[in-house]
């Protein structure tokens, strides 16, 4: 083989190599920072739809209090194509309010909805039509009825130039300010480099098997945090090969996260307690582990209150809420925030 075809190979090989290397090396120092009072937990959709008993109600309450879970999304959707959500769907929903009223008191019970976004003709619910808005809201609002404390949306995809996304949160957020009631949202990690949206749009389309992730820009990350009393960050699906690369990801998503809007609202950094695509390298363990180094490389704490956002009730074992306990809450215990 000729020389210059060994050092075209050695070179690339190399660069890797320091990248693995560094990340390894950045990654050992245990985090200084520790976790917070305000953190959330997205919820299965039996608990709206079918009974339960008083137990069963008693434990998971005392589960949300041993691990300060503040925010509970009970997923109570999806709604259907028009924007509306059959009433059979979530007939057990006064009943589990009550429950939580009475074994969690002050955590906060949000109606989790969304649906798959009609984007390029493709999907299920198309939100630039003015009537399945208006819909949406009026079933917002018979959620709110049931006596949920917000509505928490999660409609994928959403790409950063969708006004008519900005629009329902707008819409949203004044009924539930009207009602004394919470807004969130779960948007997807944010972009590397907002610079390359352009390219993919001329050259990646956003439908079919190979499209370019809907991730918000810096300011439409801004412009959902206005019109949000929370947003979720579904940091989460990382596909990096190892411990360190993965603790990264979730470091620098916390960083820039909070540096972006954290005064703005209530941010939750989702992190995983399901199996992966690369279970070896992201976990539960690792992703604390790299929102308390987000934390930690914080100028300042932000203004409004902060925490993570587990995914999800329903594969999150007992070994792991154990672990969680260890790595996450900090040593005192406060009240909600919000």
């Amino acid at each position: 083989m000729p020389r210059w075809a060994v050092w075209t190979a050695a070179y690339p090989l190399g660069l890797i190599a320091l990248v693995f290397a560094g990340a390894w090396v950045w990654w050992q120092p245990e985090p200084k920072a520790r976790g917070t009072e305000v953190n959330a937990l997205w919820a299965r959709h039996q608990w709206v739809g079918e009974p339960h008993g008083d137990a069963e109600y008693r434990a998971f309450g005392n589960l949300l209090k041993e691990n300060r879970i503040t925010d509970v999304f009970f997923h109570a959707g999806p709604f259907e194509a028009d924007g509306t959500v059959p009433a059979s769907k979530y007939r057990n929903a006064r009943r589990l309010i009550g429950a939580m009223r009475e074994h969690a008191p002050g955590v906060r019970a949000q109606a989790y909805l969304g649906q798959i976004r009609v984007v390029d003709g493709e999907g299920v619910i198309d939100l630039d039509d003015p009537a399945v808005r208006e819909r949406v809201l009026k079933t917002d609002a018979a959620f709110l009825d049931l006596g949920f404390d917000g509505i928490h949306y999660d409609f994928e995809p959403i790409y950063p130039d969708d006004d008519a996304f900005l629009t329902l949160m707008a819409d949203t957020r004044e009924l539930t300010r009207s009602r004394g009631r919470l807004l969130s949202v779960a948007l997807e990690q944010p972009t590397l480099a907002d610079a390359l949206q352009p390219v993919y749009r001329m050259l990646v389309p956003r439908t079919g098997a190979v499209h370019y992730p809907p991730r918000p820009t810096e300011d439409f990350l801004r412009a959902v945090a206005d019109r949000a009393d929370q947003v979720a960050i579904m940091t989460y699906d990382v596909a990096l090969p190892t411990r360190s690369l993965t603790g990264w990801h979730f470091a620098r998503h916390t960083r820039a996260t909070l540096e972006l809007i954290g005064d703005r609202t209530t941010v939750f950094m989702g992190v995983p307690t399901y199996r992966p695509l690369m279970e070896w390298a992201e976990d539960l363990p690792v992703a604390l582990r790299g929102v308390r180094r987000g934390v930690g490389q914080l100028e300042r704490p932000p203004k409004r209150p902060y925490g993570v956002g587990v995914y999800a009730d329903w594969t999150t074992r007992p070994d792991e809420w154990a672990r969680y306990r260890t790595i996450w809450p900090p040593p005192a215990t406060g009240g909600p925030g919000g």
